[in-house]
Formats: structure tokens, sequence, C-alpha cells
């Protein structure tokens, strides 16, 4: 799905012909996240965010599983599967599953930490605990109240912020905030811009920890790009902010190309993709998401050579909020605990 457009202006014609859908399915949401959910027996941390579309929560999830990891916990992912044909619960394994089996957030999920796919969370948060988790760090999931959550943190884009402020199909939304501010913890705020800007000010009008980021990518990677002419394509929720990632490389855009989120390529798209590439003498580039769709479809699996993924990593400004929110609700250990080699050096 490509989010429209009037999403992000103020309420247009065409979200006000909406809104009273947005009403309805607004309060529907509010009224289920009041549910109370089932406890999985272990700490659960929540990263999700506040509307429909990307935000950056993976690699937030991946980010604080590491965190947790070198604090000496054993975290294991718990991710819905989008897009992937396994209802679960089952452990992805990359060596049996590919982003047709269980979508393509888990295949990265699984790098830092084992991954646990289901589409009942409940019974995911079982076979995590089974699996040996310490804490479950929930990939999305926070409007859904089927699991009871220790942690909640709301991932907010800093261009994009809450949009229009009406819930889906009006905006982005996927509840309103008045029944969503009640129901987290702390918000990081990925990015600058005046969206974020506003969720930022709001957060701390409601006294919770604020958490500033950038999503930058790998230093190998982004040497490589320096001063390349590339051919950029991706399918992700703000394919603009992975070329703008690019454009801050020194990559040279000179041509680029975008797909709907978690869009599935045919052989005929990449083979185009590919072709145009070759005869402009471009460097063909996409998302470690993008790439992880490609090169585990048998049928687009031939491509991948041709293609170069652009790891991106999550980059704190500051993370003494964040351990501070791990210590007190995960383990009870001290904030330092949390720390990474290079903090504790």
């Amino acid at each position: 799905m490509r989010a429209p457009a009037f999403w992000q202006r103020a309420p247009s014609l065409a979200a006000n012909l909406l809104r009273p859908a947005g009403f309805v399915y607004g309060a529907v949401a509010a009224r289920r996240m009041r549910r109370a959910g089932e406890r999985a027996g272990v700490p659960v941390i929540c990263v999700g965010n506040f509307t429909a579309g990307g935000a950056g929560k993976t690699p937030t999830a991946l980010a604080i599983a590491q965190m947790l990891t070198e604090a000496g916990e054993r975290p294991v992912f718990l991710t819905r599967g989008y897009g992937g044909r396994l209802h679960g619960p089952v452990r992805v394994d990359p060596a049996r599953h590919g982003a047709l089996d269980v979508g393509d957030e888990p295949l990265l999920l699984v790098r830092i930490a084992p991954a646990i796919v289901a589409r009942d969370r409940p019974a995911g948060a079982r076979l995590a605990v089974a699996e040996g988790a310490s804490v479950i760090v929930m990939d999305d999931g926070l409007q859904n109240p089927s699991l009871a959550k220790d942690l909640r943190i709301a991932v907010v884009d800093g261009e994009t912020g809450v949009g229009n402020g009406l819930c889906l199909p009006a905006g982005p939304l996927r509840a309103p905030l008045s029944a969503q501010w009640p129901r987290i913890d702390g918000a990081i705020v990925i990015g600058a811009g005046a969206g974020g800007e506003a969720v930022a000010r709001e957060t701390l009008r409601a006294g919770k920890p604020l958490i500033r980021a950038r999503l930058e990518p790998d230093p190998a990677a982004a040497a490589e790009l320096r001063g390349r002419r590339v051919l950029a394509f991706a399918g992700i929720g703000r394919p603009a902010k992975f070329f703008a990632t690019l454009a801050a490389c020194g990559a040279e855009i000179a041509a680029r190309q975008a797909f709907p989120d978690h869009h599935s390529f045919t052989a005929p798209e990449m083979a185009a993709l590919v072709a145009r590439a070759e005869a402009d003498g471009l460097a063909l580039v996409t998302t470690e998401k993008d790439f992880a769709r490609i090169e585990t479809a048998p049928a687009l699996r031939a491509y991948a050579p041709r293609i170069a993924p652009v790891p991106v990593r999550h980059a704190l400004d500051g993370d003494g909020a964040l351990r501070n929110m791990l210590a007190a609700r995960v383990s009870g250990r001290p904030a330092d605990a949390y720390a990474g080699p290079a903090d504790r050096g």
C-alpha cells in the first residue's frame, strides 16, 4: 500500500469525506486497546508507532535487542510477519524460510536474535518463552491488546509525525491519539521535521521520556557509495527517506523508483531495473528489507548478485533515557548494565 498524499496535509476534501469512517475505525480501535492482555511470563517490550506506514520500528527493535544482549538478557523477537504466508507461531529459520513465508522484517531481526512469527501474539509469546527468551521484543503491535506489555515505545518519523491527525482511512492514525498516549511509556523521534517536533513537544507535555535518533547507513556501505552514480529503488513505507540517506552518503542518484510498502517484486520488474542500470552504467541499490524479499524469492534470486543492499543502523542522540527505561521495566538491573562496550570503555 502507498500512503495517500492527503494523509500528510491539513484535512482536505478527501480526508473530510472519509472522516465518518475514520471516526468509526478510531472508536473501535480505542475500545479494543482498553482490553487486558495475556501475561507472557517474561517482560515484553513493544516497539510500535501511532500511525500506519514505516517509521523506523525495525531498526529500533534491533538496537534494543542488541542492548539487551549486551546486558546479559536473552531477547527473542515477536512479529506478525507482515507479507508472509505463515500464520505461526513459528521460529524463523533463514535456511528454510523466505520473505514469502515470514515477511521481510523477520529475516532482518533473526540476524540479531531468535525471531518468532505469529499472528496470534500470545501463542507467539509462549513459543518465545519455550525457546528460552528472558525478554520479548515485539516489532509492532502497539495497538494490539492481546499481549500485556511491560514497556511500550512509540517510534515516530520526524518528517511525517502523525500526518493530518485523523484515523484510518481519513488519515494515518491507527487509533485516536487520546487513546494511544496513555498506553505508551516513551517516544523515539527519528530524524528532523515539523511533524516530529510536534510529537516531541506532546511527549514532554505528557511527562514521558523523549529520545531522539537518526537512521544512518552502515559506514562501509556509505564509503562504497560515495561518488558513485546509482539507480535506487525501494518498496518501503517512505522510499524518499532511503533516497535521502543515499544522497547523504555522497551517492549521485541518477535514477530512482519507488514502490508500495512491502512490494512483491516480479521478475519482469527486476529484469527491467537491472537492464536500465547496466545500460546507463549505474550501480543498482536498494534497502535491506527489499533485498531480503528479492534474495529469498526463487523467481528473483538470480538478480540478487547484481543489487547492492544498503544497511542502516539506529543512532541515538544519547541513549541514557532508553537504558533507564530498559533497566526499570525489564530486569531491575542498573542502567549502566545496558551500555555497550564502547560506553563502558
